[in-house]
């Protein structure tokens, strides 16, 4: 499985590699972070403010969602009654399989214009960061719960005998013994939060600029392939794969981080 999926994104890797090529030799990897914007029938490729867009709306998701989600799952499985964590749970489960579109109508209709009323437009990386911790908290919290599910009863038997309360017991035997659950959920949040499209598209304001606050318009690297893509040709279509390339190397770049500060 491992040898399938390390093919898999070897050939992802090189057809992008392959589409990007001729304009990264016609104008040189630097071009996409010192133009002055992103225009590519004027020949102007900065690609900065996208990558910013795409991490701090990801970033953002990842620092509401992760402990939203562990305390959700300690919730559903140590403090709720038995009926009311399988309702819980399948409420998330629920959460979890609502298409992504829906998410992002959804913020839309509802978040942006609240959003608006503290501080107009309304579509901004506020609401980008908001509907994309919604996205990925299933995700965290189911993970975290599965891992929980994994921490053998001996050691709520032994922590019980040491005289240690029920939060003791979570905080001192179960976090750390699951740890490496948790951090893989969080790895595949991540994932979900660099790679969505559409809601954020929706949501976002799809504005080319580096945001200034909260509450700016930003454009994420998967909306500006999205956006612009069906139209594209000649150079600016190898510079929407040199975006799509760059994504690939800010979701890997991240797991190895992120593996590595964990390990």
């Amino acid at each position: 499985m491992t040898v399938v999926s390390g093919t898999i994104i070897v050939l992802m890797s090189g057809f992008l590699l392959w589409e990007a090529l001729p304009l990264v030799q016609e104008i040189g990897i630097l071009r996409f972070f010192t133009d002055e914007s992103w225009h590519p029938t004027s020949n102007n490729y900065n690609l900065v403010p996208m990558i910013l867009g795409t991490l701090l709306t990801s970033l953002g998701a990842i620092l509401l969602a992760t402990p939203a989600g562990i305390l959700s799952a300690i919730f559903s499985h140590y403090y709720a009654p038995p009926f009311l964590a399988i309702l819980y749970r399948r409420l998330v489960e629920l959460l979890a399989g609502i298409p992504s579109v829906v998410y992002g109508f959804w913020g839309l209709v509802v978040l942006v214009p609240l959003i608006n009323q503290l501080h107009p437009p309304g579509s901004s990386l506020l609401a980008g960061i908001l509907i994309l911790s919604l996205m990925i908290l299933p995700t965290v919290t189911l993970v975290a719960s599965s891992s929980f599910s994994s921490v053998p009863t001996s050691y709520f038997q032994s922590a019980r005998a040491l005289g240690l309360g029920q939060w003791g017991i979570i905080w001192g035997v179960v976090l750390p013994a699951s740890k490496s659950g948790v951090i893989a959920g969080i790895i595949l949040a991540t994932g979900r939060a660099l790679g969505e499209t559409m809601a954020v598209l929706m949501v976002a304001g799809n504005v080319v600029q580096v945001p200034n606050s909260l509450f700016a318009p930003v454009r994420t690297l998967t909306a500006n392939i999205a956006l612009e893509m069906g139209y594209a040709t000649a150079s600016h279509r190898s510079a929407l794969f040199v975006s799509g390339l760059m994504l690939m190397m800010v979701i890997a770049g991240l797991m190895i981080i992120v593996r590595k500060q964990w390990r």
